[in-house]
């Protein structure tokens, strides 16, 4: 057999393999549906009954649930990675006035609602992980069917110009429950014109 054979027949075997790995790999969409009805049910234990929780008292007494859309995999998008090459810290205004620093890291660049949307990416000057980003987005469901100080999301880099945004984890920051808490808001860049139907809707008390 020639050099020219073998090279042709090893990368035929290694396509066959990597697809094989792709197919047995690949997560069913029973498994993610039960993945976010997982977390979706860790986020409603947190809310009603860790000490750290935002509601009150007497909130918590009367808190049976929290409210979401229904899982739709197509607000899990698979985003370009930007980076941003002369980082900058930005002092992100809160709910109270005052302010919280972030790095400005990177933009997320993806495809959804029929058009190119992009995201800053911020980071934690405490971060000591520097594949996890903070994301906070405001939409136009914001003030209606969702939160109107916006959502957020925690994400992670997982390829090398990459990265995963699964809206159906998004979920509100702690002045949706209790006023008295200040929360990061979004950053102009975030907010998108188009409807996120995806993810935890308003708190309703």
């Amino acid at each position: 057999m020639k050099a020219s054979q073998i090279i042709l027949l090893l990368v035929g075997l290694v396509v066959v393999v990597a697809v094989g790995y792709m197919f047995t790999a690949s997560e069913s969409p029973e498994d993610y549906i039960e993945k976010i009805e997982k977390e979706r049910e860790r986020q409603f234990k947190y809310i009603r009954f860790n000490a750290e929780s935002p509601l009150t008292d007497e909130q918590k007494a009367n808190f049976t649930s929290l409210t979401f859309y229904e899982i739709n995999s197509d607000y899990k998008v698979k985003a370009r990675l930007l980076p941003i090459e002369n980082k900058k810290v930005r002092e992100v205004p809160m709910t109270d006035g005052s302010k919280e620093r972030y790095i400005e890291h990177s933009y997320a660049e993806f495809e959804l609602g029929g058009k190119t949307n992009k995201l800053l990416l911020l980071q934690s000057v405490k971060e000591s992980d520097m594949r996890n980003f903070f994301l906070a987005f405001a939409d136009e469901t914001s003030g209606r069917d969702t939160y109107g100080g916006g959502r957020y999301l925690n994400v992670r880099q997982d390829g090398k110009n990459s990265i995963t945004i699964d809206f159906n984890l998004a979920y509100n920051p702690y002045c949706a429950y209790n006023p008295d808490f200040a929360c990061p808001l979004p950053p102009r860049e975030n907010l998108l014109d188009i409807p996120i139907e995806a993810g935890e809707k308003n708190y309703s008390k």
